[in-house]
């Protein structure tokens, strides 16, 4: 047996540990739809090498958390039944009903937000935006965001009819400070009855974006992956 030095085995062990390094990364990107969406400058960004993998996690446990939140406020230790979703428990300021799904989903939506806020100040490198809304020239394919204020005023005034056409991502994570371009956005959705499966809104016939989908239009709009977060099924990319 031929003698190898201490300085060629350390050589060939670190080489070794490289690329098991190399390969496990592979394996987790293969597994992880977030890890394949964010840019490799963000990635690179990231403090650890495990970030990714914990953004993931953490922000699926924020949709968990959102849901058994949201239920235990209204309902002792289950979830509302299908009938009970359907059920109008309020009218809006324009008459319209508001079923217990559509006032759970906003209840826990500020939950998931809230914690997803958390979330990504710690573990995402570059700015993000919550709850941003944006209008989008299809035709152009132009974005211009617009403020709070604004939106606001229009909705007091009853202007609604100014925003048709415009887009309101839950969470935009931008790439860098360019905050009309997204790496990903990302949307809470919580089924009610929770049997149902999580999906994007289609959108109707007299918008826009008639009878495309919410996801579709985020990523031609804003760039970058749009993914779905929901209790029942984790991180999901829009499949286009």
């Amino acid at each position: 047996m031929g003698f190898v030095d201490s300085d060629t085995a350390a050589r060939a062990k670190y080489a070794a540990h490289v690329a098991e390094q190399a390969a496990a990364s592979a394996t987790r990107a293969a597994a992880s739809p977030l890890l394949q969406a964010i840019p490799p400058a963000v990635l690179a960004a990231m403090q650890h090498d495990h970030d990714a993998d914990e953004l993931e996690e953490q922000l699926a446990a924020c949709a968990v958390q959102a849901e058994q939140v949201g239920n235990a406020r209204y309902f002792q230790n289950r979830p509302p039944t299908r009938q009970e979703c359907g059920e109008v428990v309020e009218h809006d300021r324009c008459g319209n009903p508001v079923t217990l799904a559509m006032y759970l989903g906003k209840q826990k939506h500020v939950l998931a937000l809230a914690c997803a806020e958390q979330v990504l100040k710690k573990l995402w490198p570059a700015p993000v935006s919550i709850e941003q809304r944006y209008r989008y020239y299809p035709n152009a394919r132009m974005v211009e965001s617009i403020s709070q204020e604004k939106e606001a005023r229009l909705i007091a005034e009853g202007c609604t009819e100014e925003l048709r056409g415009t887009i309101k991502p839950d969470l935009v994570l931008h790439g860098d400070r360019n905050l009309l371009k997204a790496a990903l956005t990302l949307d809470f959705k919580f089924p009610c009855p929770n049997t149902n499966q999580p999906r994007w809104t289609e959108y109707g016939g007299n918008s826009p974006y008639a009878y495309e989908s919410q996801g579709a239009i985020y990523e031609k709009a804003l760039g970058g992956r749009a993914m779905l977060v929901s209790p029942k099924t984790g991180v999901e990319p829009f499949k286009r």
